[in-house]
């Protein structure tokens, strides 16, 4: 499998990039995205510990918990994403029958508050789901230890993959960096180096004396 980090492209299908630039960072340029994407997550676990707590049927629990997470990943990785952050990662499959995981990051049109709910969400929910597996597992609730490992690799998922999106951006800006800097010290040698040698070619040589007797 190959992996690779490219400017995110444009999708006319979600309008994806022809949004407005915000003009509050305080006020929700996405409202209903943003509800989206706390709502499938979040109903995720309260099912869960509501089903724990009245003793519903656990092919009821298991069934519904694992549509909202379902839910719930579909809607992270392609919809609020994509608009609250920016960031973008998928899979397709080439000619030759080998897998490539592409990660896409936008740099603009990133709104502040947008931003910190999509990364609390994104990373506060795993780190739950990861106290509900220790509970479960100290309880020897083992059918509920599967129920709660479908979530962590579903939540789990968006997470490295919007992690990777990120770190990839980053590194992408510093390799830039870190390339345009060496260029300049290289080109600095060089015009120094030929410098040096122009002025060496330019002075005169003084002629040798001859030896008087």
């Amino acid at each position: 499998m190959a992996s690779s980090t490219a400017p995110l492209l444009d999708d006319d299908t979600l309008g994806f990039g022809e949004e407005e630039e915000p003009r509050n960072g305080k006020k929700l340029t996405h409202p209903f995205v943003t509800f989206f994407h706390l709502l499938f997550r979040v109903s995720a676990v309260l099912v869960y510990l509501l089903c724990n707590w009245f003793k519903i049927s656990f092919i009821t629990s298991f069934v519904t918990v694992v549509l909202l997470l379902s839910m719930d990943f579909w809607t992270v990785k392609n919809i609020t994403g994509r608009l609250m952050v920016g960031l973008r990662w998928w899979n397709y499959v080439d000619d030759d029958g080998k897998s490539h995981w592409v990660f896409e990051a936008r740099k603009n049109r990133i709104n502040p508050s947008e931003s910190q709910i999509f990364w609390l969400a994104l990373i506060l929910c795993p780190l739950l789901w990861c106290i509900l597996f220790l509970t479960a597992l100290v309880g020897l609730s083992f059918t509920w230890v599967l129920l709660v490992c479908i979530a962590l690799v579903l939540n789990g998922a968006n997470l490295y993959g919007y992690v990777k999106c990120k770190m990839g951006s980053n590194q992408s800006i510093s390799r830039s960096l870190s390339d345009m800097t060496s260029d300049f010290f290289r080109k600095q040698v060089i015009q120094n180096m030929s410098s040096m040698m122009r002025s060496s070619q330019q002075q005169p040589s003084t002629p040798a004396q001859p030896n008087i007797i």
